[in-house]
């Protein structure tokens, strides 16, 4: 069973992000401790490295810091908007290091720590199912494209490279997936 975060808890984040947006360190402190593990979770897995990892996560709370004043509450979830910040950087240090081992999320170190994940206590169940369920209405070859985009991290070029399809296919996999997705969750909110 998954435990997941209250619509309160979602708005409580949400208010810290907003008052962080107004330099409050308090309320950045307080996102840090909410989101830390889960955006390091994000940072190691497309790193593959502990220590980049680490240098990653600091680069994106420098970035939320900056730029927690331009997060728009009605486009994204807070911890949605957070976690695309830290993939953005993750791979951005990833192309940074030129070509990339992929290996199998069989490989990946367990994590110590049982309590329950950033993920578990900030995304709403509902909010979960609905995606879901509208990743599902995707044709195949958009739905893994994506996901292969946003889980894994990888890019559009590995994407069509393992795909054996041109660039510009798998771009377009993925363009039409993410607007077919958008129409989805907007229908069902």
């Amino acid at each position: 069973m998954v435990r997941t975060a209250s619509p309160d808890a979602r708005a409580y984040l949400a208010a810290m992000l907003i008052a962080t947006g107004s330099e409050d360190r308090a309320a950045f402190r307080e996102v840090y401790r909410l989101t830390s593990a889960k955006l390091f979770g994000i940072c190691l897995r497309i790193c593959g490295d502990r220590s980049a990892a680490e240098d990653v996560l600091h680069d994106v709370y420098l970035t939320i810091w900056r730029r927690a004043g331009a997060w728009e509450p009605g486009r994204a979830s807070p911890i949605t908007w957070l976690a695309t910040v830290a993939r953005n950087r993750a791979i951005d240090w990833r192309r940074a290091q030129g070509g990339r081992q992929t290996r199998p999320i069989a490989e990946a170190p367990d994590i110590a720590d049982s309590a329950p994940d950033a993920e578990a206590r900030l995304v709403a169940d509902g909010e979960r199912h609905r995606l879901v369920d509208c990743l599902e209405e995707l044709e195949d070859r958009s739905r893994a494209a994506i996901h292969t985009a946003f889980f894994d991290g990888l890019t559009y070029a590995e994407i069509a490279e393992r795909a054996a399809v041109p660039l510009g296919t798998a771009k377009s996999w993925i363009r039409r997936g993410l607007a077919r997705l958008k129409e989805c969750l907007d229908r069902d909110g």
